[in-house]
């Protein structure tokens, strides 16, 4: 009987520790490169979303969080425009520790929901533009109103913002969203990629090119992109 009960003494206390969920999210919005003026707002809608849905947030700015421990807190990673400078390796962030938490973080199922200049981020490091999905290339001038098409539905959208070009977009990623560059002025006819998922290695990653201006975070319609961003990298949990 003794040893019964400290069985299940044992059991009580390993319970918690055993049972509670990851319910906490990382928004990451540290930069070296451009810095956009839209990040604060990024990162108050992005916490309104993941509270909605009864998840904690920390954001934070410094790289030391991406480590193996701390990492294990969390259920998804927002990068959100996390800039790097394109010339300059050192610059990046993620090197040596820092890289290998962030692979074993995907690699175990973790979750990466990527905000427009999250492309423009590592470019020496050919596993981070594998995980987005591709690198920022160029983007036309200023931030002109253009229409954007949901690819499910075939409802098109018009709205304002920074439109990424890429050299290098991966075309096994699950294309969500383009943008008609005819309506921003391009001579360019091809439908642009504008909004993705990938899976990687294990993780599920959505990116989307848009949400340069701080106006973004308050549009329903790009909410409600990232509202189902965040859902799918979570595996609808």
């Amino acid at each position: 009987m003794r040893r019964l009960i400290l069985l299940l003494l044992a059991i009580l206390i390993a319970a918690p520790a055993m049972a509670a969920p990851r319910s906490a999210i990382l928004i990451y919005s540290g930069t070296t490169g451009y810095r956009h003026d839209s990040i604060p707002a990024g990162i108050a809608a992005v916490t309104g979303i993941a509270k909605k849905r009864g998840l904690t947030v920390e954001a934070s700015e410094d790289p030391k969080v991406f480590s193996a421990d701390r990492l294990k807190r969390f259920r998804a990673i927002v990068l959100l425009s996390c800039t790097t400078d394109p010339k300059n390796p050192a610059s990046e962030w993620l090197t040596g520790s820092r890289r290998d938490a962030l692979q074993q973080f995907v690699r175990r199922g973790g979750g990466i929901l990527a905000i427009h200049a999250a492309a423009d981020s590592h470019y020496h490091w050919p596993w981070y533009s594998k995980m987005i999905g591709g690198h920022f290339a160029r983007h036309p001038s200023g931030t002109p109103t253009g229409t954007v098409r949901v690819l499910a539905t075939g409802k098109t959208e018009r709205r304002t913002d920074e439109w990424y070009y890429f050299d290098d977009y991966d075309p096994t990623s699950h294309l969500l969203v383009t943008l008609d560059p005819q309506s921003i002025g391009e001579k360019d006819v091809n439908p642009n990629p504008m909004t993705w998922t990938r899976k990687v290695e294990g993780g599920r990653v959505f990116y989307t090119a848009m949400g340069h201006t701080k106006e973004s975070y308050s549009e329903p319609w790009f909410l409600d992109q990232l509202a189902g961003g965040l859902d799918w990298v979570l595996g609808g949990k």
